[in-house]
């Protein structure tokens, strides 16, 4: 009977040996080796340690990003709630009373602590050399000549927080730390009370108010047709001779009318010094932590509560009345206190006007060299300059503006139809017209860049199916190509109008000024007035930033202004993308 053999039992020996490391030779790699073998294969061949290190970056940037937006939102929201004022006494027996606003550890210096005693000097070192200190915000700048104190640990003695102390922010000297020492009722003093003297302060306030609309809207109006006139006679004398019978008429007319304004003007300001008068009976006498005092009319304070009692709900309302306060009015105290609204209407006018410049201009070209054009090497060199023009910076296109535009363009519109108005310019300077066209060249290549993408993205076959139906190369650009396009275009406008909105170096050299609280739209042809300078939101955080007499007294307005105005690029990108949105569910189908 023949056995039957294993076969992992060679035969034989020599056979069966040779058979194994045969077999053996031939044998396939391990499976777990083969694994780390096409994994590292598929690692190189997919990208896989790129794809990582761009997620990496990407994630980093987004983190970044949210920081940032984080840190400004927080800074922003809380600028404006009240907060305690602390009474300190120092070691040395000094007072001072002011809202702490930030801590942090610093190093003193040998000359510091050569002055110490050896209490403070062992506090130090037991704290490795390091002391903690409170920035306090002091107000009080008429008397102190500044708004803020250091204070360090080691000198405090005890802090209090007492609850007279009141925070009171007044139309000039801005804040104002202290208790109030004496009130005048209609030429009476009376004894403080917290309800009467609110109630006081707001019927003063309306007399402010009163003697400022007066000011602005009546005796402006004076003003200004008083201006008008003068204009007129040096208008006579241009046209007709100063000697000439008609000039003589006009001038005689125009002189007439002067005195009728100047006699309305002179029973305006008897009105506005009567208001004077009976506002000047209600005064307020305020008093610092060291006894030091300030008369002033109850009229000159904006606002004022007792910073150590409040509740909840007065928080609340000054927290909502300071920021209503910010959106809705003119700032005062060197832009470092009240409101933004100058600021907010130069920004919104000059980016719909830059918008309207721009839009048109880019389309045109980009319809121009994409449908019109012969592509060849002269176009070629038009779409390598456009390109290369978004890359010039931002002040040569100020100084361009500048040059151009104001003195060369409006110098010519004022000697042609403002000669009256020589030497003083009115358009051969700086406005909101020639901000607007600079920045409009400023963002015209992106506007053109996006919008050629967006004609090129159009299927071919839809231009030759509204040729082959009969109509002609311009319906058929209006009636199919555009209408394709304008979701591209708007994604063109967006991009323009974020950077058009936040830029800051050309508008300091063709309008943008630190204070014009008049907006400049009025009741007087042509209502928008475009010759006149204006506020920028930008520019006012570059200047409470960088160019106030207290740099710690911006800070809070650097914050809260980039925060408004983060806001309200964010509004008008969303409504563009709104629009864009719109656009392309309309024209459902294609490439968009």
């Amino acid at each position: 009977m023949t056995d039957i053999l294993d076969p992992k039992t060679p035969a034989s020996g020599g056979a069966g040996a040779a058979g194994v490391a045969a077999r053996d030779a031939v044998a396939p790699p391990s499976r777990q080796g083969r694994r780390v073998r096409i994994l590292s294969a598929d690692l190189s061949a997919v990208g896989e340690p790129a794809l990582w290190a761009f997620g990496g970056a990407l994630a980093l940037g987004i983190i970044l990003i949210a920081a940032f937006l984080a840190m400004v939102a927080w800074n922003g929201f809380t600028t404006f709630w009240p907060k305690p004022i602390a009474q300190v006494e120092l070691r040395s027996g000094e007072l001072l009373a002011g809202e702490p606003t930030r801590f942090n550890r610093y190093r003193p210096g040998e000359n510091v602590l050569a002055q110490l005693d050896d209490e403070q000097r062992a506090f130090i070192e037991g704290n490795l050399g390091f002391a903690d200190r409170t920035l306090y915000k002091t107000a009080n700048f008429d008397l102190y000549g500044d708004d803020f104190r250091w204070v360090a640990d080691f000198e405090v003695a005890q802090v209090t927080y007492p609850p007279e102390f009141h925070l009171f922010e007044r139309q000039q000297w801005g804040t104002f730390v202290g208790r109030v020492a004496g009130l005048v009722i209609d030429g009476e003093p009376r004894d403080f009370d917290y309800r009467m003297m609110q109630r006081e302060q707001s019927l003063a306030r309306d007399r402010f108010l009163q003697i400022r609309r007066i000011e602005r809207n009546e005796i402006g109006a004076l003003n200004h047709y008083i201006d008008r006139e003068r204009l007129a006679i040096r208008r006579a004398e241009l046209r007709h001779g100063a000697e000439s019978e008609r000039a003589q008429a006009l001038i005689a007319q125009a002189q007439a009318n002067i005195a009728a304004y100047q006699a309305q003007f002179a029973e305006l300001q008897a009105r506005v010094n009567e208001i004077r008068q009976v506002d000047r009976r209600y005064r307020v006498i305020l008093e610092e932590v060291n006894g030091r005092t300030v008369d002033t009319e109850l009229s000159q304070i904006v606002r004022f509560y007792p910073a150590n009692t409040l509740s909840w709900t007065d928080a609340m309302g000054v927290y909502l009345s300071r920021w209503w306060e910010f959106v809705s009015t003119e700032p005062r105290e060197a832009n470092t206190q009240g409101g933004v609204l100058p600021a907010i209407f130069g920004t919104v006018a000059m980016t719909m006007l830059m918008v309207v410049f721009v839009a048109p201009f880019g389309v045109i070209t980009a319809l121009y060299l994409r449908e019109y054009a012969t592509q060849g090497r002269l176009t070629s060199i038009v779409r390598i300059s456009v390109n290369n023009l978004a890359g010039v910076p931002s002040i040569v296109y100020g100084v361009f503006g500048l040059g151009f535009f104001a003195y060369t363009l409006g110098g010519s519109i004022d000697q042609l139809f403002y000669p009256e108005n020589l030497p003083n310019p009115t358009f051969g300077k700086g406005g909101i017209l020639w901000a607007s066209l600079t920045l409009a060249l400023l963002t015209v290549p992106v506007v053109i860049v996006a919008s050629e993408e967006a004609l090129a993205a159009v299927p071919r076959s839809m231009r030759e199916g509204s040729l082959a139906c009969g109509a002609s190369k311009w319906q058929t650009i209006r009636y199919v190509v555009l209408p394709k396009a304008l979701p591209g275009i708007m994604t063109g406008m967006i991009l323009a109008m974020a950077r058009g909105a936040g830029e800051v170096a050309p508008l300091m050299l063709v309008g943008v000024v630190k204070l014009a609280p008049a907006l400049p739209i009025d009741g007087f042809f042509p209502y928008f007035h475009l010759d006149r300078s204006f506020m920028h939101l930008g520019f006012h955080i570059f200047d409470v930033g960088f160019q106030s007499r207290n740099s710690e007294a911006g800070k809070p307005m650097v914050f809260v202004t980039t925060l408004l105005l983060l806001t309200l690029i964010v509004t008008m990108n969303a409504s563009a993308i709104t629009i864009r949105n719109r656009l392309k569910k309309k024209y459902a189908g294609g490439q968009f």
